[in-house]
């Protein structure tokens, strides 16, 4: 795994820049940097849109009105450059140009993000991303489908959990570059209906070193109701990192 992460983080460092924003919104930036001159979190945040892939990070048919007009809102804020909002596809791959995927783990379209990982829309994770790079923060909508519940009628805490260190943590990687998570800590305040849409939002508190801090909470789209609230640890590592890892390891 570390190896096909490697592969990854490296060809992220190398691609140049693709259409992010409104449906039918000129594109951004083409221009190729090499790796050296680009920071990871810049080049991470350059996201490929495929050709092919499909991208979950827009309105389909289980979206709720609800969801909708979260997403909309988001996207009236994203005209002036200040949000952006992140495209989202099933598989990693999907996520690197094609010329930039190299060996085995990268081809295999088998996987499947842990997040995107049902056929059905509607019954899981339906959301997407925005991000505010100049404020380091980051907002997604997440509609909470029937196949997430925990305790009757309500979803499983271990989804929140999910979602949180998913957005934190994706917060962390466009603001401070690769890391890694070495602690979550979560103060569960009020269940989530199953069905219902909650914002999530992250903002990074401060970096020390390699060590990353990000804050974050889920709370009712009014904002009346806050159901968790979290604060998160990252690490910053280097590719020669996972590799010595992955070498200790055998």
């Amino acid at each position: 795994m570390l190896r096909s992460f490697a592969r990854l983080a490296k060809g992220l460092a190398r691609w140049g820049a693709p259409r992010c924003g409104p449906p039918g919104a000129e594109a951004a930036s083409r221009g190729v940097l090499p790796s050296s001159q680009m920071p990871l979190w810049k080049a991470a945040a350059l996201f490929h849109e495929s050709e092919h892939a499909k991208d979950y990070a827009i309105p389909n048919a289980s979206w709720t009105p609800e969801m909708v007009n979260q997403f909309n809102r988001f996207m009236a804020m994203a005209k002036d450059g200040t949000w952006k909002r992140l495209p989202s596809y099933r598989n990693v791959a999907d996520h690197v140009p094609v010329r930039m995927r190299q060996g085995n783990e990268l081809k295999d379209r088998a996987s499947r993000l842990f997040l995107r990982n049902l056929d059905e829309e509607g019954m899981g994770f339906e959301y997407a991303m925005f991000l505010n790079l100049s404020e380091k923060r980051m907002v997604s909508m997440f509609q909470l489908g029937p196949y997430l519940e925990g305790p009757p009628g309500f979803v499983h805490g271990g989804c929140i959990a999910t979602i949180l260190d998913s957005v934190l943590g994706t917060c962390a990687i466009f603001v401070a570059g690769r890391v890694l998570t070495a602690n979550l800590t979560i103060n569960y305040k009020s269940p989530i209906p199953l069905g219902s849409v909650v914002l999530v939002e992250s903002k990074l508190d401060r970096i020390e070193g390699r060590k990353v801090f990000v804050t974050g909470h889920v709370q009712s789209v009014d904002g009346q109701t806050v159901h968790a609230e979290a604060t998160a640890l990252f690490i910053q590592f280097q590719l020669k990192d996972s590799i010595q890892q992955q070498a200790s390891s055998k």
